[in-house]
């Protein structure tokens, strides 16, 4: 059985469990847009504070793909990401993870980070290079390039130290590719016939093997960017 096109999550998953048990015990760390804090766990060496706007519900305007429920009862902090109400320079460290396709505009939420860290302090960030509609009517973007980053980071006063690639074309394409069936059903009232899902079969493993002799397809499509960087 390929595996083509089912790898976004875990390896981001594992890339933010690494960069935040790198964060030394005891700093105070901010979640932001934390959510239902799914990531919660991995930083119980550290203070952590979870913030959220708190207005999607689940079903958002019922377009696109959405989560039904969301639970957000347990959030420290109710604010807008661009103006969270914390002094200058108290965190230690902040982490937003697929988050920014959801704001109106991402700058001014990396300059209030750049408020809040302090110097030193760390900027860990995920964020889609390319996605679906989700979390409507919260989605503003499809997604963001490494010159984005490489631009308005520097610019607000970072240094980047990571900025690498989840996955890659054949990837993003064989993901799509398996969505393909429930997309059909949804909006087009259709479902496969047989001789169809032999077919996919067939694509999908040629996406396997092109996948895994890939050198650089990345630059043209992927799930999306970690980044890492550090507050001067």
């Amino acid at each position: 059985m390929t595996t083509v096109g089912t790898k976004n999550d875990e390896p981001r998953v594992q890339w933010l469990r690494k960069a935040l048990a790198a964060i030394p015990a005891g700093h105070r760390i901010l979640d932001a847009g934390a959510g239902e804090q799914r990531f919660k766990k991995f930083c119980s060496h550290l203070n952590y504070v979870a913030q959220d706007f708190a207005q999607y519900d689940g079903k958002g305007n019922e377009a696109g793909l959405q989560t039904q429920t969301w639970d957000q009862s347990k959030l420290d902090i109710v604010s807008d990401i661009t103006a969270i109400p914390e002094p200058d320079a108290s965190f230690d460290a902040i982490f937003c993870v697929e988050v920014f396709e959801h704001l109106p505009d991402p700058v001014l939420a990396i300059k209030e980070f750049s408020r809040l860290l302090k110097p030193g302090g760390a900027l860990i960030l995920t964020a889609p290079f390319c996605s679906l509609t989700h979390f409507a009517p919260y989605h503003f973007s499809t997604g963001f390039t490494r010159y984005y980053y490489e631009h308005h980071l520097p610019a607000n006063g970072f240094a980047i130290q990571e900025i690498s690639a989840n996955g890659n074309f054949f990837e993003y394409v064989a993901q799509e590719l398996r969505r393909s069936g429930s997309v059909g059903r949804q909006y087009a009232g259709q479902r496969s016939r047989k001789w169809e899902s032999l077919a996919m079969r067939v694509v999908l493993r040629m996406l396997q093997r092109f996948s895994d002799c890939d050198t650089r397809s990345s630059e043209l499509l992927h799930f999306g960017y970690h980044v890492k960087a550090v507050k001067l």
